[in-house]
């Protein structure tokens, strides 16, 4: 994705990034999958020694009740 960023200064340092809209809404899907990735492997990581129930049991109780 190339970028198309109007940088603002203030007092000459830069101080502000304005962004096209759709630039911004491509930026913002991609950060909110990066978190969910961060989290599902977070999530991963800490139930590695639990015990697992395969897919097929969890079929087997579901259709049960």
């Amino acid at each position: 994705m190339t970028l198309h960023p109007q940088i603002i200064e203030k007092d000459g340092k830069k101080e502000f990034v304005v962004l096209p809209y759709e630039e911004f809404i491509v930026i913002k899907y991609e950060l909110e999958n990066y978190e969910d990735l961060k989290d599902l492997r977070d999530a991963k990581e800490s139930s590695k020694h639990e015990e697992s129930i395969p897919l097929s049991e969890v079929i087997k109780d579901l259709d049960l009740k």
